[in-house]
C-alpha cells in the first residue's frame, strides 16, 4: 500500500543527472538515433580546444536537449545554445560566457523530430510531442523505481 503513487512521475520529479543518463542509455539501446560521421571530430563549442572524451557524448547531449525542451517549451536553437554554453577561460583576461555550437544542437533537434519526441512550434522554438512526453515520463518513472 505504501507504493501507491497518486499521480504519475514526470521528468520534473527526477534528478537531472539520473534522468539524462537513463534517457541517453535508452536512445543508445534503441538504435534509432544515428550518429553523424563528424561525431568523433567535432568540438561542442568554438572556445573548446578538444572534442569530448566520452564516446557517448552525442546521446547525452540529445537526452539533455530533450529534457530542456520538456521543461521549457518554446526553446529554439539559440536558447539551447546559451543554456549549454560555458565560460571561456581566456588566460589573464576575465572569463566570459560563450554559447555552445549550434550545429550540434540543430542536428540533435532534427534527430529528436525524426523520433517524434519534439516538434516545431508555429511561432518558433520546439515543444515536446504527446508521444515524446509519454516516452520521457516513462523513463523518469523507471529511474524513480530503480528499473534498469
Amino acid at each position: 500500500m505504501a507504493d501507491y503513487e497518486p499521480r504519475g512521475i514526470t521528468v520534473r520529479d527526477v534528478a537531472a543527472a539520473d534522468f539524462i543518463k537513463a534517457y541517453a542509455e535508452h536512445l543508445k539501446n534503441t538504435g534509432r538515433v544515428e550518429l553523424p560521421s563528424w561525431c568523433d571530430l567535432v568540438k561542442t563549442a568554438p572556445h573548446k580546444e578538444m572534442c569530448p572524451y566520452d564516446q557517448d557524448w552525442y546521446y547525452i547531449r540529445a537526452a539533455a536537449v530533450a529534457r530542456k525542451v520538456y521543461l521549457r517549451p518554446g526553446r529554439g536553437v539559440g536558447g539551447l545554445s546559451k543554456a549549454f554554453g560555458t565560460k571561456a577561460r581566456r588566460g589573464t583576461m576575465t572569463n566570459t560566457h560563450k554559447p555552445a555550437a549550434t550545429g550540434i544542437i540543430r542536428h540533435v533537434l532534427q534527430q529528436l523530430e525524426a523520433l517524434k519526441v519534439v516538434e516545431k512550434m508555429e511561432n518558433g522554438g520546439r515543444t515536446v510531442t504527446r508521444v515524446g512526453q509519454q516516452d520521457l515520463d516513462r523513463i523518469a518513472g523507471a529511474v524513480v523505481r530503480g528499473d534498469d
